[in-house]
């Protein structure tokens, strides 16, 4: 595996979606927040090309039903684009979801302990979604599971419809 490098900066392309809430907002804040403070992501080395070395950009995306990753180095120059069918992920986003909906309805009227057990819940269901997003993204993207989660965050967030 070729040294891995880390993000310097991440944009969300929402065009064409609903707008976000305030939710979904916070979300969005958080994972972004979360994923430039601490991060392991470099490009896997493709047959016989050698990608750019990073640090990288990455702009994040949806179009067509796919989701799109458009990787640049610090200069702004295009080091990779992807474009990743989200139908393997849709049962653990459309899960996330309803356990997401859960833990904040929970977080607004129930007592400290049942918020935890649906937390645990949405926290396994969150590793499961992690897990499939790094093999979708092997022999392209190298990544660590803490990342994965905070970009399986990120994949959350543009679906989310409010």
């Amino acid at each position: 595996m070729p040294e891995l490098s880390h993000l310097t900066h991440i944009e969300l392309d929402d065009t064409g979606l609903p707008a976000p809430t305030s939710d979904v907002m916070r979300e969005r804040k958080v994972a972004l927040f979360d994923l430039l403070e601490e991060n392991v992501f470099g490009l896997a080395t493709r047959g016989d090309v050698v990608p750019p070395a990073g640090p990288y950009q990455l702009f994040i995306s949806i179009k067509d039903r796919r989701l799109v990753l458009d990787v640049r180095t610090e200069d702004g120059v295009t080091a990779a684009e992807f474009h990743l069918s989200v139908s393997p992920l849709k049962q653990v986003i459309k899960d996330y979801f309803q356990i997401y909906e859960s833990y904040v309805d929970a977080v607004k009227r129930l007592p400290a302990a049942q918020i935890e057990a649906i937390d645990m819940g949405r926290r396994g269901i969150h590793d499961e979604g992690s897990r499939q997003l790094i093999e979708r993204l092997e022999g392209k993207i190298n990544t660590d599971l803490a990342t994965a989660r905070r970009l399986f965050t990120l994949v959350c967030v543009l679906h989310m419809r409010g």
